[in-house]
């Protein structure tokens, strides 16, 4: 009985480590590969449990997630031939596991060698190409582009994407740090004072086109008016040459004008006029019965 007990147990036993061993878990953020004798012959990329033959099939696990690796700071040459210190990070993934494996040998370190030495390089050749200003001005986003061009799809052939490029830190060696950026200020100072050189130069030539625009339309003005007025005066001849050429109008406005004389010539305390009997504003008195 005991001996039957004995290998019951064991049974049990076996059968327990039998489906342990069958079964594969497989989560949502990796990929599980099943491999016989070495060679992979399923890749699972679905969560789920599946099963593989026991002792036969094993399975390797690699991450579907996107993966960060930080490169080391390194050394590179401007186009100058100035030397600035390049830190920087990627963000990459595994789209193709079985080439992944195959290329690498389902190893990250082996991934991340082969990703520092890309970017190194790409890094280098982006470098290489810009002066130093240009690489200082362009950390906002250029440079990171030019570096994913360069890249271009050189991963591929180990089964890696590069999804993201950036440079955390791009700086001058401590020795000559200062003195670059007291010659850059220099050039902006220079560049802004040709700015304002030209600023000057076409604010004086509208200043300038102004003035004489204004001139133009004053005298034209000018012109206008002096049009008008004896357009006025010649207006105010004709009426009067047709006032005269009535008689009866004629004594009208001869009347008027006596009178107007008259009342001009009445100022102060004394109201005594002297006329003589030949003056028309006798006649019009004189005329009066």
């Amino acid at each position: 009985m005991k001996i039957k007990k004995t290998i019951g147990l064991l049974a049990v036993f076996a059968v327990i480590v039998l489906l342990g061993s069958s079964i594969v878990v497989t989560q949502q953020n990796e990929y599980k590969l099943i491999r016989q004798f070495g060679k992979v012959n399923r890749i699972l990329d679905t969560p789920g449990i599946s099963l593989k033959i026991p002792f036969l099939e094993s399975a390797d696990t690699l991450p579907k997630e996107i993966l960060l690796y930080d490169i080391a700071p390194s050394d590179v040459i401007t186009k100058d031939k100035k030397t600035m210190i390049s830190d920087s990070f990627v963000l990459w993934e595994i789209k193709d596991p079985l080439k992944f494996a195959q290329t690498l040998n389902f190893s990250i370190a082996n991934a991340e060698s082969r990703i520092n030495t890309a970017v190194y390089n790409a890094t280098k050749n982006a470098i290489s190409s810009m002066p130093q200003d240009e690489v200082i001005s362009g950390r906002g986003g250029e440079l990171s582009e030019i570096v994913l061009k360069d890249m271009g799809n050189i991963m591929e052939q180990y089964g890696i994407q590069i999804r993201f490029f950036e440079t955390k830190q791009l700086d001058l060696p401590n020795d000559n740090k200062e003195a670059v950026y007291e010659r850059m200020i220099s050039e902006r100072n220079n560049i802004a004072a040709t700015y304002t050189a030209e600023g000057n130069a076409e604010a004086k030539v509208i200043r300038n086109a102004t003035d004489k625009e204004t001139a133009i339309q004053i005298s034209e003005a000018e012109k206008q008016a002096e049009i008008l007025e004896a357009e006025g005066e010649a207006e105010y001849m004709r009426i009067l040459a047709d006032a005269y050429a009535d008689e009866s109008k004629t004594d009208f406005y001869s009347y008027v004008r006596s009178l107007d004389a008259l009342k001009a010539s009445m100022k102060g305390g004394d109201k005594t006029i002297l006329l003589s009997e030949d003056s028309p504003i006798a006649e019009i008195f004189g005329g009066i019965e």
